[in-house]
């Protein structure tokens, strides 16, 4: 089973106990006003979802991690890769996403798992380049994205919802660990 452990994250597969949790934290439209539509996603979604991000580990070998808290154990949200389909602009690309309930906010929760999924993707999983897509204005993940030392490559617009994204990139090169 793939895991790291940061100082203050596991970052893991899914378990079956994280379908409440996670659904909560999809439930949240603070959360989710960045995401899509903005729609809250119910307790059946949340299960398509994280099915769907167990299919990705099995058939990419990489995939959307459950993120949690050493602590107390509590799930805080996810990080992890994914190929962003819905942009096929940017394909080939494996993109590095996070999303976290709004009680583990501000505090580099995002910002620790996601230096740790970069590393993963760059030194463990041999990829070349990663991307990051952001709906502009969410400065919350522009900053993220800027702690991980990603460039601006590119704004260009949601396919289906029109609002304009950005896309930022690094690549084995520019990385530090």
């Amino acid at each position: 089973m793939t895991e790291i452990r940061t100082p203050r994250l596991l970052l893991r597969r899914w378990y079956d106990d994280d379908l409440v949790s996670m659904a909560d934290i999809n439930a949240d439209p603070q959360v989710m006003r960045w995401i899509d539509d903005g729609s809250v996603l119910d307790l059946d979604h949340t299960a398509e979802a994280i099915e769907q991000w167990e299919e990705e580990w099995d058939e990419e070998g990489f995939g959307l991690f459950a993120v949690e808290l050493l602590a107390s154990g509590e799930l805080a949200g996810f990080t992890g890769l994914s190929v962003p389909e819905f942009l096929p602009e940017v394909l080939p690309a494996v993109a590095i996403s996070w999303r976290l309930g709004s009680p583990f906010w501000g505090q580099g929760y995002a910002s620790e798992a996601a230096q740790a999924t970069l590393e993963f993707a760059l030194q463990d999983r041999g990829l070349d380049r990663v991307i990051s897509i952001s709906r502009v204005g969410d400065d919350a993940s522009e900053n993220v994205i800027r702690k991980l030392g990603m460039t601006l490559e590119r704004e260009t617009a949601h396919p289906v919802y029109g609002y304009p994204l950005h896309v930022h990139t690094i690549d084995l090169t520019e990385f530090q660990a």
